[in-house]
């Protein structure tokens, strides 16, 4: 009998980031605005009337104009894939024209070109947190409707353009995340403390059509790619073994689950057709949309950084300081220097979880540590970044992802995220730093956005060169 005991000799190994967060150029070759250029704080932070200066994503790390360069450094270290996203508002700057942005289209035909040239397979994300800012403003984002047929037409563009070039696509970025950012995930204008649970759902029910539809388009116009959908993962663990903290456990994961469960399975779950009706939420659901759901994914891929834990007892209710999704503290761990909570077992636990439930291939999409960095010279005068902590974390989840695999899970790859410096989704920071090049830019907006070999680009290289055996 056959047992896994490492990673498999085609696992795509790779780094991943997103196009609002380090392509700058937000206002170049016809781009239009998106969510991203009102939110200078991050994706839980205020909302301003236009881009403002303090916005360091409108500059990011200027992908846009050095891509080039980063891509060599990437195929240096061995990537056999690179995930990053398209902005939808290059290729429809409003998001409701009928007419493509050629510009735009032009811009990802040469990245795409640029990676295969070095043998790093594009994985591209149709949707990451970039929504056309006028779809939020006038249609208010995802809970209206007409966005399916806004998103159709950009995916069925971007599909026909890129068919050949770009294998691996997912439809939307931590899909799940729009119950907690609904303006960042879902470009949702009604505030949080205004929009009902009846519009949220409606908005989560348009976006599950929405990524089925794209689905079944992209199997139509490219028989040849694997379409995925991609969820935050966050295992949940219970405070105590009374019974009541397992039930909370329970109704916290499926919370997560719903997504997945549509996306894999093609159908609405029976736990949340009871929490409709216990909550009075009836939805507009068209007997098409039953139909377009049954389109299901070839696989599963996911962010992975933190677990968190639950209980029924609201006196112990003391949330950690980055349990930005809920939850409560864990006293067995440890936390990073934004307070999320380190927990590579977790990892482990996700994998198998996802594996037994359904069978479907596996892709981890996002796993890193953000952390401050202090970039310095070395013996030799060269600048570099000691990033033995980054090491640490990063060796400590792949050896429980090489656990997994010794389990039975089938997994495709590894992408950790921010594998180039980028500005922080959450907090919109240039010094809450995730990757293995350290790009010379500050929170104040100043930097010569010249690009350094930290530690764990040598490390990582290394890691991918043995295919994992060597963490």
């Amino acid at each position: 009998m056959h047992t896994n005991t490492g990673f498999p000799a085609d696992f795509l190994w790779g780094g991943a980031a997103a196009a609002n967060q380090f392509e700058g150029a937000y206002n170049v070759d016809g781009k239009g605005l998106s969510v991203q250029d009102v939110t200078p704080k991050g994706g839980f932070g205020h909302i301003t009337d236009g881009p403002t200066p303090d916005n360091l994503k409108l500059e990011g790390i200027d992908f846009y104009h050095r891509y080039k360069d980063d891509v060599k450094l990437f195929a240096e270290m061995g990537f056999k894939v690179f995930r990053t996203s398209i902005a939808w508002s290059r290729i429809f700057p409003n998001g409701d024209e009928t007419e493509p942005n050629e510009a735009g289209l032009q811009f990802y035909d040469d990245l795409f070109d640029e990676l295969l040239a070095h043998n790093i397979e594009p994985l591209i994300t149709l949707s990451h947190y970039e929504t056309p800012l006028h779809l939020s403003k006038t249609y208010d984002g995802w809970v209206n409707r007409k966005m399916i047929g806004f998103y159709e037409n950009y995916v069925r563009t971007v599909f026909n353009r890129y068919k050949g070039k770009v294998k691996y696509w997912l439809t939307f970025n931590e899909i799940n995340s729009i119950l907690h950012a609904p303006f960042m995930s879902g470009g949702i204008s009604t505030s949080p403390d205004k929009l009902s649970q009846k519009d949220l759902y409606q908005a989560v029910h348009h976006e599950l059509v929405a990524s089925a539809l794209a689905t079944k388009i992209g199997h139509e116009i490219m028989p040849e790619a694997q379409i995925g959908c991609m969820v935050l993962a966050m295992p949940t663990y219970p405070l105590t073994s009374h019974p009541d903290d397992i039930i909370a456990v329970m109704e916290s994961e499926r919370k997560n689950y719903f997504f997945s469960d549509v996306h894999v399975r093609g159908t609405y779950p029976g736990y949340m057709k009871r929490y409709f009706k216990e909550n009075n939420i009836e939805l507009d659901v068209t007997e098409e949309d039953l139909e377009i759901l049954k389109n299901t994914v070839d696989f599963i891929s996911f962010s992975y950084y933190m677990s968190t834990t639950e209980t029924a007892d609201e006196s112990k209710r003391e949330a950690g300081a980055g349990n930005i999704l809920g939850g409560v503290q864990n006293p067995y761990l440890e936390a990073s220097e934004w307070g999320w909570q380190i927990d590579p077992q977790g990892l482990r636990v996700v994998l198998n979880d996802f594996w037994d439930r359904y069978q479907t291939p596996l892709f981890i999409v996002e796993n890193g540590l953000g952390a401050i960095d202090q970039l310095e010279q070395d013996e030799n005068g060269n600048y570099t970044v000691n990033d033995d902590y980054r090491i640490n974390y990063l060796s400590a989840h792949l050896s429980q992802v090489k656990e997994a695999i010794k389990d039975g899970v089938e997994l495709m790859g590894y992408t950790s995220w921010g594998c180039i410096d980028l500005v922080s989704a959450s907090t919109a920071e240039m010094k809450k730093r995730y990757g293995f090049i350290y790009v010379d830019r500050n929170n104040d907006g100043t930097g010569s956005l010249n690009r350094y070999k930290k530690k764990s680009f040598d490390w990582y290289k290394n890691v991918i060169a043995t295919n994992g055996e060597d963490l």
